[in-house]
């Protein structure tokens, strides 16, 4: 069994309305079949507010209008990449509330990572559905 190590940064999107949240599904990695955050990697010279929005148009098909800077955490993930090769991922996330006046998003996959985005209803979100970043935000809000 080999196992890669790994450390992966990105920038995030909190994105919520009338109590729904933008979440994208995942279409591979780690947290395939969770819904996420909207967001990603941050690119060679890239600013991660740039990264966002950058982000932001790929996985939802929205330009921001504003945005905060929320928090920034971290999570470990192990999982197995195929078989006998795992990866333990070290995922930090910079992760900010972001205002846009887009109410239609991109619900086709974007043929990386997603699956497509959509609004979910919070109130009908499990912890068993989230991926770390999207359970720690929905936690930390419920507590503001």
């Amino acid at each position: 069994m080999e196992t890669i190590v790994k450390t992966h940064i990105g920038a995030y999107g909190i994105i919520i309305k009338d109590n729904k949240i933008v979440l994208i599904k995942k279409a591979r990695g780690g947290y395939k079949g969770k819904l996420d955050l909207p967001g990603g990697g941050i690119e060679h010279t890239e600013l991660p507010t740039d990264t966002l929005r950058r982000e932001l148009m790929e996985e939802v098909g929205i330009e921001i209008t504003n945005y905060e800077l929320f928090d920034v955490t971290a999570t470990n993930i192990k999982w197995e990449m195929e078989k006998g090769l795992w990866e333990d991922l070290h995922h930090i996330g910079i992760i900010y509330k972001v205002d846009t006046n887009a109410v239609d998003l991109k619900s086709d996959a974007d043929g990386l990572d997603s699956e497509g985005a959509n609004w979910y209803n919070i109130s009908d979100l499990n912890e068993e559905m989230l991926s770390p970043f999207a359970k720690y935000v929905l936690n930390k809000l419920k507590s503001e």
